[in-house]
């Protein structure tokens, strides 16, 4: 089964514009990010899937210099976008990864791939998130095209196309539908936050980058940064306000598979 992993960028992020343009380490934040992904050693083809919107150039520009594959779609409608993408280059399953999760540890994307690879034809999704168990900003979500031709058929609602995989999530009984555990037997989803939403979230990944990347190189490990917030708790208060905050938030009365025990409902004032 061929698998397309896509990365969603764009340029208008409402909190924090521009941030995948950012620089970490010297190179933007997707830079970073598209070398960790790349870095798994489960064969996929790669292709960002940004929108139409002029804003992201930059992100088509950044992808031509580093040779990879770039789709532009619809802003909003992620559902489109990334049945474009995959069929773009001829998928049969594709892999959603934000561009939130300039930390993601490849070792992650490789136990979910290596799980979807050994049970073939036995599932049409498969993540580390619903539920999760993984700190925030490790999101690895597999579908098949002909699971998401029937997302793209029948999901009316726009946070169901915004967020791509909900009808899925709430569809049980239709869809089978695996999950990966952190292999630690932990729960560290809103205890950790390494997702970028948030100047303060540029902060801690920046601090936790620069600090790791003298000890190890760049494609430090998720254990390795587990063992740095451990040891420096200092650094995991610069966005603890934001601690297990995410967009499920907004939607806890329309989503039954998801409940307030999965988010904090407000920041920490």
């Amino acid at each position: 089964m061929k698998l397309c992993v896509i990365i969603q960028a764009r340029m208008s992020s409402t909190r924090l514009p521009g941030k995948v343009m950012m620089s970490l380490g010297g190179q933007p934040v997707l830079a970073r990010m598209i070398e960790r992904v790349t870095s798994a050693h489960t064969p996929f083809d790669l292709v960002v899937a940004t929108t139409t919107d002029p804003a992201d150039e930059p992100i088509v520009s950044l992808c031509r210099d580093l040779k990879v594959e770039c789709y532009r779609g619809h802003p909003t409608d992620l559902v489109e976008r990334h049945w474009h993408a995959a069929r773009m280059v001829e998928a049969d399953a594709l892999v959603k990864i934000p561009s939130d999760c300039p930390l993601i540890d490849p070792g992650v994307l490789d136990r979910v791939l290596g799980f979807w690879n050994a049970f073939e034809g036995h599932y049409d999704y498969v993540s580390n998130l619903h539920p999760a168990t993984y700190p925030d900003g490790n999101d690895v979500e597999v579908l098949t095209m002909e699971a998401l031709a029937i997302v793209r058929r029948e999901a009316r609602q726009d946070f169901e196309r915004e967020h791509l995989t909900p009808y899925v999530w709430e569809n049980p009984f239709r869809f089978r539908i695996g999950n990966i555990t952190w292999e630690r037997g932990l729960n560290f989803s809103r205890r950790y936050r390494w997702t970028l939403d948030y100047a303060e979230d540029m902060d801690l990944i920046t601090h936790i980058f620069e600090t790791l990347q003298m000890r190890t190189g760049p494609l430090f490990s998720l254990d390795d940064i587990v063992q740095l917030l451990q040891n420096h708790p200092e650094l995991e208060r610069i966005n603890s306000r934001y601690r297990g905050v995410n967009w499920y938030r907004k939607h806890i009365g329309q989503l039954h598979t998801v409940g307030h025990s999965d988010t904090a409902m407000e920041p920490i004032e």
